[in-house]
């Protein structure tokens, strides 16, 4: 092992040990959770959708979208339609030659976003080598914990043990609408913010432009894309819910992905508002680190705000990406940032070895071999063990 590869390893080990640390998770952590990928869930809730009376409206959406549509667009889509009806004097809109109305538009969207709930609630297990799929339900739940709680103790209880008196408290942003985080969390006795007050009934009390807090507890859990637990009551706050409770009244809408509802005022917009925590994340004057793992880099959304604050003259924020190369090819926008002017800040992290700036693969697996430090579980093992343990 060269010296100069040892130095990107223990470099590797002081970023993810930084008392400035925010986390990016994405779908693929989930994967092992029973949790479906997009694609995987955007095929139940087709399934879920046969016969059904919404089965004419999804199917009208997915012929007018790419190919590569999945279950998230159509929500957005719908968002659209449902937007414009509001503004048609017919207070409807046509969709492969059909009329579709305000409350039509409205219930498929509540529809598809409880079947989403449901099937990431209760887990499903894939058909595969010619067994049938198993679907998860409130008698029989598919979900597993180990990976999340073994990655929680790997980052509180290890790499981070003794650290909580001078680090603040590690920002766990996420995609993903499961609760896998939070009750990892709770289990690990680590004290967490999320934005809401209360108990197995809480209310969002953060706000837009307020302050986190900064004592009392080891992390902040900023859920971007909303959460199966986040329900929109009838006086337009927002109540984190059990899934079973019948109060309070929730109209029917579960808060998952940003298009989920329209707020007048970005003030009270929680998406909104969980964006902003992630652009000032990016954004401190500290010296900080983004580490991501099981994120594709698809959300042109997220990326965005990435390169907007990775990109300014005055960042000091590290990019850890954890990620697969498929057919030997990274996420195209990884390829541009690491070869861009702030390069050197992007470490990437494959199954092929280490890129650092346009370096790279540094310390590529034996021949017939691949790394599994990308995975969920290879992080949480790297934080547990350090980087060398792999080699």
């Amino acid at each position: 092992m060269s010296a100069h590869g040892n130095d990107w390893l223990e470099q590797l080990d002081r970023h993810l040990a930084s008392p400035c640390l925010a986390w990016l998770l994405g779908a693929g952590v989930s994967y092992g959770a029973n949790i479906p990928l997009m694609y995987p869930l955007t095929a139940r809730v087709r399934e879920l959708a046969a016969g059904n009376e919404h089965e004419q409206l999804l199917n009208a959406l997915f012929d007018e979208l790419p190919g590569d549509t999945h279950i998230e667009h159509v929500l957005s889509q719908l968002g659209d339609y449902t937007a414009l009806a509001t503004r048609t004097a017919a207070g409807s809109v046509n969709i492969a030659g059909h009329a579709y109305d305000k409350r039509q538009l409205t219930s498929t969207h509540e529809q598809i976003l409880e079947w989403i709930a449901d099937t990431i609630r209760w887990g499903i297990v894939p058909a595969r080598n010619g067994a049938a799929a198993v679907v998860g339900n409130a008698e029989n739940s598919l979900i597993r914990i180990n990976d999340h709680s073994d990655f929680i103790r790997a980052l509180f209880h290890t790499s981070q043990a003794g650290l909580q008196d001078r680090r603040k408290p590690v920002r766990i942003f996420t995609t993903n609408y499961d609760t896998l985080i939070e009750d990892s969390l709770a289990l690990a006795s680590v004290p967490y913010w999320d934005g809401f007050t209360g108990g197995a009934v809480a209310f969002r009390s953060y706000r837009f432009g307020d302050e986190e807090p900064k004592s009392g507890i080891r992390a902040c859990v900023i859920k971007m894309h909303g959460s199966i637990d986040w329900h929109l009551g009838d006086d337009g706050k927002v109540w984190r819910v059990r899934s079973l409770d019948t109060y309070p009244n929730r109209n029917g809408l579960i808060l998952i992905h940003p298009q989920a509802t329209k707020y007048a005022a970005t003030q009270r917009d929680p998406f909104a508002a969980q964006f902003d925590l992630f652009r000032r994340a990016l954004s401190t004057r500290d010296d900080n680190v983004l580490a991501v793992c099981g994120y594709s880099f698809g959300d042109d959304h997220i990326n965005q705000e990435i390169e907007l604050c990775m990109g300014r003259m005055d960042s000091r924020t590290t990019l850890i990406a954890f990620a697969e190369e498929k057919d030997d090819q990274m996420p195209q926008c990884l390829t541009l940032w690491r070869n861009s002017s702030w390069g050197a800040r992007v470490f990437v992290v494959t199954q092929n070895g280490i890129y650092v700036g346009n370096e790279g693969p540094l310390h590529p697996p034996e021949e017939g071999s691949s790394h599994k430090w990308w995975t969920f579980a290879g992080v949480t093992k790297l934080l547990r063990d350090g980087s060398e343990s792999f080699l």
